[in-house]
């Protein structure tokens, strides 16, 4: 029997949304951070490498994180970069190890973007908002010391969580049909 109804989760996928800003001002717990953590990492991954580590920024601790980030930054953002990372109730910072391997490295990185989104799924099945940021600080030797990063780790993201007020609307996606081809073999057996 065929059901044409979306899932649960199909629906989950869907209506996620990327919440950059409307945070409520609620601390996130660490507890639930951890919890959502925990079903995330069940993301495929090659040769189980688990090519992930995490920094979590709590609520309490913002500030201070915000005045210390903005610092990173040219004297005349300063301000702004105060404002902008203090938008966010929490963070949740994705590291993982570098490579000199190409073919290990996008694996790697696969397998994060993949515990990245069963996050962002969970997340927001719980009603915590985030968005995945890849902002020029990641990059930054500065930012990677002053968050006690290893030789040969990079950051892959950062998280902005926070719970809040409103869903932006969705944006329509092209159809999977339109971007779909066939293989068609070139010899005949």
């Amino acid at each position: 029997m065929e059901n044409n109804q979306p899932s649960a989760l199909s629906k989950i996928i869907r209506e996620r949304r990327s919440i950059k800003t409307g945070y409520r001002n609620i601390p996130v717990p660490q507890e639930l951070v951890l919890e959502l953590l925990n079903d995330a990492v069940y993301a495929p991954n090659h040769k189980l490498r688990e090519p992930w580590r995490f920094i979590f920024v709590p609520t309490e601790s913002k500030q201070l994180f915000a005045l210390e980030m903005a610092q990173h930054y040219p004297d005349e953002m300063f301000e702004n970069r105060i404002k902008y990372f203090n938008e966010p109730d929490a963070y949740l910072i994705i590291v993982m190890p570098g490579s000199d391997n190409k073919k290990q490295h996008d694996e790697d990185y696969g397998a994060v973007s993949s515990m990245i989104q069963n996050f962002q799924l969970l997340a927001w099945e719980r009603g915590l908002g985030s968005v995945w940021k890849t902002n020029p600080h990641v990059y930054d030797p500065n930012v990677h010391q002053m968050l006690g990063l290893q030789p040969g780790e990079e950051i892959a993201g950062f998280l902005h969580l926070g719970f809040f007020h409103e869903a932006p609307p969705g944006q329509p996606r092209i159809p999977a049909e339109e971007k779909f081809t066939v293989y068609e073999p070139k010899f005949d057996l």
